[in-house]
């Protein structure tokens, strides 16, 4: 349904605040205290209602503050061509002021992709009443003239990227996923030979967002690394050769082989090691080859055939 049509501003139910459309459109709001504000935090937006314009090409303010009078036109109107963020907020609350910044930061870099609405709960009351807000920060999506429930808290800044992307997905706005600056620092240190550094970093990419494919594989490279250091390739090779039950050679052999960018020849030895080994050495053949996996990601074709093949030789 077009928001413009409708009697309310509100579908949930909760409160009716359709007598606050205004008849003539009202003048911008200004932007009250708090995150980003006079005694807030200094943020891309501090300077004052609409501060934050967008990059090249965009349409106007990526940051704007919300009223009672202006939700209608500044949120479910404008919804319908651009995805609205709507970040709940108010001066006392400290953890606003931890998101808030971040919320803002990230609508500057969107460059107009999507704006972030800043409502302040206690100069709008109704507006809290009617979304039912619990406890804030609370932060709502506006897309195509609907709400839809976001996050309530703080949030770190990598899991806010990622649902600023939901959002975007959602709103069908195309954009090209940037660079996450915390993978530069663990690829440079991998790169320098850095392991512990790398490793660092990798951690803490995991500790902030568990079960990161992209980290994990970064962590598997690091133990990969620190395997062979200080070994030479070709005398490994050569070990593997001289003893193809020893587990211990064959696993090296099968870094080696990771490394020379030879993935299916290395799982293709490690999963003849599971056929012809029993009891701890198949398993330590088995967890070899599964960590291997990681560092190709479980969509490559050869790790798929790799698993089926290690099925069957388990089974």
């Amino acid at each position: 349904m077009d928001p413009r049509s409708a009697s309310s501003i509100f579908t949930r139910g909760a409160v009716d605040l359709g007598a606050l459309r205004p008849s003539t459109p009202p003048p911008a709001a200004a932007r009250p205290a708090g995150p980003g504000g006079p005694g807030g935090p200094a943020g891309p937006a501090a300077a004052g209602p609409g501060a934050a314009a967008g990059g090249p090409g965009a349409a106007g303010p990526v940051v704007i503050d919300v009223t009672e009078a202006t939700f209608q036109s500044e949120v479910l109107e404008r919804s319908l061509t651009t995805p609205v963020v709507i970040d709940l907020w108010a001066e006392w609350c400290q953890p606003c002021k931890q998101l808030s910044p971040v919320l803002e930061k990230l609508a500057v870099e969107g460059g107009g992709a999507w704006v972030l609405a800043k409502i302040d709960v206690d100069s709008n009351p109704r507006i809290a009443q009617a979304l039912r807000v619990q406890g804030i920060p609370m932060i709502m999506v506006a897309v195509g003239g609907q709400l839809m429930e976001g996050f309530s808290g703080v949030l770190p800044e990598p899991q806010v990227r990622q649902f600023i992307d939901a959002v975007l997905k959602a709103g069908g706005v195309q954009v090209e996923a940037a660079e996450d600056p915390r993978f530069a620092a663990a690829d440079d240190a991998l790169m320098t030979g850095d392991l512990d550094a790398a490793e660092q970093a990798f951690k803490k990419i995991l500790g902030e967002t568990p079960n990161d494919a992209a980290a994990e594989a970064g962590l598997a490279q690091v133990g990969l690394m620190r395997r062979i250091e200080g070994k030479v390739p070709a005398k490994l090779l050569a070990a593997a050769e001289e003893s193809p039950d020893d587990v211990e050679a064959q696993t090296l052999a099968a870094d080696v082989e990771m490394l020379s960018g030879e993935a299916e020849a290395a799982y293709k030895r490690l999963v003849a090691l599971v056929r012809r080994t029993s009891g701890d050495e198949r398993e330590a053949a088995r967890k070899h080859l599964v960590s291997l996996f990681s560092l190709a990601g479980p969509d490559d074709p050869a790790v798929a055939s790799a698993r089926r093949a290690l099925a069957s030789a388990l089974f």
